[in-house]
């Protein structure tokens, strides 16, 4: 008979200990979820701030002095703005000016009767029979309560951001004092310089992927006529920067809008596959590529990432999802007796994501890696500075 493994107690006290601290690390995330929330996006949005000024400084003309302003205006503008477009564009369908409100009900009621006649049912039940007993007014309500939160939680962002800013002075000072010895500090600098270039390689792999999937959306879009084809060309942008469930949004919302507008199914069909192939093709051949060793993490990490923190967080914290998991990978790699965990959150072993994309060579890569800087985001260029 094999006899059992023999554990050290002192491993068993340690391993408990660790699971009870995550239990209750996460019970407090998610009981302070409305204080939290606010100041994650608030870092969040520091660190986007601090990419696009070094992303100034190295591309365009604009002196050093004035880089960290242009960075400021354009994040916090470019965040109000969504905000204000996302509100505003889904209140537009509902208004008599659109003429897609008025016609919800009898479109439905056909589709229906389509959908029933093609399964041999031979008496549809119409959309009012179908949402009696749906409480409607309690939806509204809840819209309402979730539009009221998005507005007060982007204040309060904007509060932390702006505490966050002025904070910034005194942060060498504190990482000296936190650190009197001198390996010790560039060894917590090194840990946060590559925490910050894997949220950074994410937002630029997001980005462009995301502006090359809008600007062909668009052109579909345009071409079978749909309505607010700028509209949703921005939600497909904003959703993109969510794993998995971006891409469902962006290829499934504008066709079932599509069946709604349109008295024909051609339109919705078109855009269905023409937004599904150009996800896969995007999704599997060019992001890949771009995103190299920047987002080295495994793709088990960000599901399960994403159904975490959105549990807890709700919408923001699928957002932060998979920023969140790097930034995990990268401090757990610093500790020995935490790399196991890092080694699996990684996609290859190999949780240095940015210290080997630092340590790459410039040379070729073909056309595309040059329209794009060398497939290399704005902190690759400089990972000291800034």
């Amino acid at each position: 008979m094999k006899l059992p493994i023999t554990v050290p107690t002192s491993s068993v006290a340690r391993n408990a200990l660790v699971l009870i601290a995550v239990v209750a690390g996460g019970a407090a995330l998610y009981w302070l979820r409305d204080i939290l929330t606010p100041l994650a996006m608030a870092i969040f949005l520091l660190i986007m701030i601090d990419g696009v000024k070094r992303a100034i400084e190295h591309r365009t003309p604009v002196p050093p002095r004035f880089a960290g302003a242009a960075a400021l205006t354009v994040v916090v503008l470019g965040f109000l703005l969504s905000i204000w477009i996302i509100v505003d564009g889904a209140a537009s369908f509902f208004t008599d000016a659109s003429g897609v409100s008025a016609s919800i009900g009898p479109r439905l009621d056909h589709i229906i009767a389509d959908v029933s006649g093609l399964v041999g049912v031979s008496d549809p039940p119409t959309l009012n029979e179908l949402i009696a007993g749906i409480d409607l007014r309690g939806w509204l309500t809840q819209a309402a309560l979730q539009a009221q939160g998005v507005a007060s939680g982007a204040f309060f962002v904007m509060v932390y951001l702006g505490f966050l800013l002025a904070s910034q002075a005194g942060f060498r000072k504190k990482i000296v004092a936190m650190f009197p010895d001198r390996g010790a500090r560039n060894e917590a600098l090194e840990v946060f310089s590559r925490v910050r270039g894997g949220v950074e390689g994410y937002l630029w792999v997001q980005a462009v992927t995301g502006a090359m999937i809008c600007a062909v959306a668009w052109a579909l879009m345009r071409a079978v006529g749909l309505q607010n084809a700028e509209f949703w060309t921005f939600v497909i942008f904003i959703v993109g920067f969510i794993p998995v469930l971006g891409g469902a949004i962006a290829g499934c919302a504008p066709p079932l809008f599509a069946l709604v507008q349109f008295e024909s199914y051609w339109p919705a069909l078109i855009l269905l596959v023409g937004l599904q192939a150009l996800l896969f093709i995007v999704g599997n051949m060019i992001q890949p590529r771009m995103q190299g060793d920047n987002q080295n993490i495994d793709p088990v990490v960000v599901l399960l990432a994403l159904a975490l923190w959105g549990k807890m967080w709700g919408v923001p914290g699928m957002f932060l999802s998979t920023p969140l998991a790097v930034m995990a990978m990268a401090i757990l790699a610093e500790f020995k007796g935490s790399r196991w965990m890092a080694v699996l959150l990684s996609g290859d072993g190999e949780p240095y994501a940015a210290r080997k994309a630092v340590a790459r060579p410039e040379g070729g890569g073909g056309w595309f890696r040059r329209l794009l800087g060398r497939g290399k985001p704005p902190h690759e260029k400089d990972p000291i500075k800034g």
